[in-house]
């Protein structure tokens, strides 16, 4: 049986031009649901209900999920700060579900993949912090929001030894693309850091004690056609799903 994989959506309340204008407006790039077809899963896109019975209904009807990335920021008041910088907020519908689908699938051991800001979701869900901008807040060379197509690559990530990371690239060091002006800052006690960047910046992140829960900075999405390595880590998110869903037959 194909897993399910729970994928969250972006949302345009009616305030966005770049995503509907004024219709309330679901948003999703196609490239995560082809992702996760192309590896064996069936992505089902979750609904911004704000009813935390019913996120804890959802998380127990899939196998997976797939937090993913966002062209605007999580409120810096969700992990302690006020807002210094002027840029696009979330919506609360769609801050307010990731973080809660987060939490309630960290605790249920549900298989999780967060991307780009999807990472950033699951970390101030579980207690983290954020740099509200890279280029105000951190000394750097590296551009991190690239200009150019995701597609291709920007730098190279450093990544732990014995990390899930690492089984899975198979390597200490790979090539990832860009498209971030946020980052980790604070990782809470349940997480671990398992991949940087060359100026230090947080690149991936790991629940060591969790069968499956693996943040990752870049967008693999947009590299997995063409890079296997990035195609594995879709394939290690299916995998898990699949023996999540034979642990749950089983009880």
């Amino acid at each position: 049986m194909k897993p399910i994989i729970g994928i969250t959506p972006d949302f345009n309340p009616g305030d966005r031009e770049d995503m509907g204008g004024k219709e309330p407006f679901y948003f999703l790039r196609a490239r995560y649901t082809k992702a996760i077809e192309d590896a064996g899963g069936i992505p089902f896109i979750l609904p911004l209900m704000p009813d935390r019975s019913a996120w804890k209904r959802i998380v127990s009807q899939v196998d997976g999920l797939l937090i993913t990335g966002s062209g605007s920021d999580l409120a810096p008041e969700t992990y302690g700060e006020t807002q210094r910088y002027k840029f696009k907020r979330m919506s609360p519908q769609r801050a307010t579900l990731e973080l809660g689908v987060s939490k309630i699938a960290f605790n249920a051991d549900v298989p999780m993949l967060g991307i780009c800001g999807g990472m950033q979701s699951i970390n101030v869900a579980l207690g983290g912090t954020l740099f509200q901008d890279i280029d105000s807040q951190l000394d750097t060379t590296i551009l991190h929001q690239l200009t150019y197509s995701a597609t291709k690559t920007a730098h190279a990530i450093r990544i732990e030894p014995r990390s899930l990371l690492r089984r899975i690239a198979g390597k200490s060091t790979i090539q990832v693309n860009s498209s971030h002006h946020q980052s980790i800052k604070d990782v809470p006690s349940c997480l671990t850091t398992t991949a940087v960047s060359p100026d230090g910046v947080i690149e991936a992140i790991e629940a060591q004690d969790k069968k499956f829960l693996l943040g990752v900075q870049w967008h693999p999405e947009f590299l997995y056609e063409h890079h296997p390595i990035q195609k594995k880590l879709f394939q290690a998110l299916i995998k898990a799903a699949r023996d999540f869903s034979k642990r749950k037959s089983c009880q």
